[in-house]
């Protein structure tokens, strides 16, 4: 679940989690060509659970990788087991200076943890690296809703500042608010484009959907989620609900790569653009 990529000189590097034996979440790649996916090579897992006790001791899943200052950040996202709730999660970091061969985590703590403006979580980062200026875009917790079915968790997209890319400044600005029925909006890819910011990201109301908003700044967003370019299909393995989308440009063409039914349980997809 939850891909992403990053471009390599004849095809693209991906970055999922699958889990473990227990359950918990591990981040590992494979690379293939966008033009000729039926050809896909795995590599090793990268990142797994955290020491117990730490706060990724239940999974550690990756969200975005960006390079920076001669290293690769790998932004995660870290799941601890709750009581009174099922999980908790926080954003962490890991770098490789190795091109990729291996990461360390720059801390056995969170980078994004709970603040005045993140009381209960933070997850599913994703950064860009702008003229030095490190920003981030990722979910916010605002609280749990007891049910007849077990807690539901409530979350929108936030914005973060960074000159590092690990201390964070946060002011609750928020970028992508809830629409009718929504309680959970997450995993946004945001793609800068001459003129404008893209957003795709997973909207969850009776199931998670793929929305779509514009930005003139990357703060301040119009959501334009019929334009988001895709939805569910009429049976198969995605045909209940899509999420955690990542587009990505690759020789001209540009992708999406999603995950479908179950939350990832029955794979990722991969579309492309239709230019007609």
């Amino acid at each position: 679940m939850v891909p992403f990529v990053e471009p390599l000189d004849d095809g693209v590097r991906l970055y999922f989690s699958g889990r473990d034996e227990a359950g918990r979440s591990v981040t590992g790649c494979a690379e293939f060509d966008p033009q000729s996916p039926e050809t896909i090579e795995y590599g090793p897992a990268l990142l797994g659970p955290g020491r117990l006790g730490a706060f990724d001791d239940s999974g550690a899943m990756g969200s975005c990788v960006v390079s920076g200052g001669g290293r690769r950040h790998l932004y995660y996202i870290g799941w601890s087991r709750g009581v009174s709730v099922p999980f908790y999660t926080f954003v962490g970091c890991a770098v490789s200076t190795d091109d990729a061969l291996s990461f360390e985590r720059v801390s056995e703590a969170p980078v994004i943890e709970r603040g005045a403006h993140d009381p209960f979580l933070a997850t599913s980062p994703w950064v860009l690296v702008e003229e030095g200026r490190w920003r981030l875009w990722y979910a916010s917790g605002l609280g749990w809703e007891a049910r007849e079915d077990g807690p539901r968790h409530y979350y929108n997209i936030r914005f973060a500042e960074s000159e590092d890319g690990i201390s964070w400044r946060r002011d609750g600005h928020v970028c992508i608010d809830f629409g009718e029925g929504e309680y959970a909006l997450a995993r946004p890819c945001v793609v800068k484009d001459d003129d404008r910011y893209r957003m795709w990201y997973s909207r969850r109301g009776d199931a998670y959907r793929i929305g779509y908003a514009e930005s003139p700044d990357g703060l301040e967003w119009e959501r334009r989620d019929a334009e988001a370019g895709i939805d569910v299909s009429p049976a198969g393995w995605d045909s209940e609900m899509i999420e955690y989308p990542c587009v990505f440009e690759h020789k001209g063409s540009w992708f999406m790569l999603y995950n479908g039914n179950g939350y990832g349980a029955t794979g990722i997809g991969l579309a492309v653009i239709d230019d007609d």
